[in-house]
């Protein structure tokens, strides 16, 4: 675990906004670890401010590996339909910068295919998101 993880993990649940983005942008590199997995899911679903649900799931669709991309699946097939609005600008943000071009659809369509059925029905979701932008 990198230094300072638990100083991390604790600011994914601070009562401040601002505390809360920076622990989504810091611990989507580690998108696979167990326990930054559940507190990113948590911040993707953020309930207090919906800068941190943008913020987080800009920096999982950035890194885009299939285990940060499965969170924003995991996040999509649970949110309520304003969750999903700030879900889908938060991937779209990352999508559309110009210093990288990222293949969030091809990650989608492996998780597609994985055995969750939560997983599969937000890849779709998320995958018609990475669609819309190369339009």
């Amino acid at each position: 675990m990198p230094r300072g993880w638990e100083a991390v993990l604790a600011a994914a649940s601070s009562p401040s906004w601002s505390q809360r983005i920076r622990a989504g942008r810091e611990l989507a590199s580690f998108a696979g670890v167990p326990e930054a997995a559940e507190a990113l899911v948590a911040l993707l679903l953020d309930a207090g401010d919906t800068a941190v649900t943008r913020q987080t799931a800009e920096a999982l669709a950035r890194v885009g590996t299939v285990a940060a991309v499965r969170l924003i699946a995991l996040a999509v097939a649970e949110a309520d339909d304003h969750q999903a609005d700030w879900l889908q600008t938060g991937v779209h943000d990352a999508l559309t910068r110009p210093d990288g071009v990222l293949d969030v659809a091809a990650v989608c369509g492996q998780l597609a295919r994985g055995p969750e059925e939560a997983v599969r029905r937000g890849a779709a979701e998320v995958s018609a998101w990475a669609d819309d932008t190369r339009r």
